[in-house]
C-alpha cells in the first residue's frame, strides 16, 4: 500500500473505464467542509446542501460520468437507530441518485456474517482501490492505494455481498 491524496482519487475516478464503486462503513465521518450544513440540518431537519459548492462540483462529476455509460455505485453500512449524521447523508442522498449515482443502505445488524476490509474504500474497474482510513472522530487520517490483486479481489466481493443484501435508497428509510 502507498499512500495517496484526494487528488489521485479523482482522477481514478475521472479515468474509470466502467465503473467505481464506494464502500462506507461509518456511522458519523467530520466532513469539514459540510460542519455547518450538518449544524443546520440537526436544527432544522431541513438538508440545504445540493447547491453548496463542493456538492455541486461531486454531483456535476458523477452526472458527466454517468452519462458517458460509467456505473458509479455506492453501499452504506449503517447502525440503527441511526445517527444523526446518516440521517443527514441519507436527506442528501437523492441528489446523488438524481445525478446518476447508486445507493443502497444496509443496516449493520445485516453485516455480521460478511467478510469486511476494516476500511472504507473506492474500488475502480476492479483494478485499484483506494481505502479511507479514518481517526475514531470522524476525521480522514490518510489514504492508501493498492493495486494487489487479492486485496482487490477482497473490496470485489466484499462490495457485491453488500449490494446484494443492500435495500435500495428509494425503498431504505433511516429508523
Amino acid at each position: 500500500m502507498q499512500l495517496t491524496t484526494l487528488e489521485e482519487r479523482n482522477r481514478l475516478l475521472a479515468t474509470c473505464e466502467r465503473e467505481a464503486v464506494h464502500l462506507e462503513l461509518r456511522d458519523i465521518y467530520a466532513v469539514h467542509s459540510e460542519a455547518q450544513r450538518f449544524t443546520t440540518f440537526v436544527a432544522t431537519g431541513r438538508y440545504e446542501g445540493a447547491d453548496a459548492p463542493d456538492r455541486r462540483q461531486w454531483l456535476d462529476q458523477i452526472r458527466v460520468l454517468t452519462q458517458a455509460g460509467k456505473r458509479i455505485r455506492r453501499a452504506r453500512i449503517v447502525s440503527e437507530p441511526v445517527a444523526d449524521y446518516i440521517r443527514f447523508e441519507w436527506a442528501g442522498t437523492e441528489h446523488n441518485v438524481k445525478a446518476g449515482e447508486d445507493v443502497r443502505w444496509l443496516p449493520r445488524r445485516l453485516a455480521s456474517p460478511m467478510a469486511l476490509p476494516g476500511n472504507d474504500f473506492w474500488l475502480f474497474d476492479d483494478a485499484a482501490v483506494i481505502f479511507s482510513v479514518f481517526t475514531g472522530n470522524g476525521d480522514l487520517a490518510e489514504r492508501q492505494l493498492t493495486t494487489d490483486p487479492t486485496v482487490v479481489e477482497l473490496c470485489r466481493s466484499a462490495f457485491e455481498t453488500v449490494w446484494s443484501a443492500a435495500i435500495p435508497h428509494s425503498e431504505y428509510r433511516p429508523r
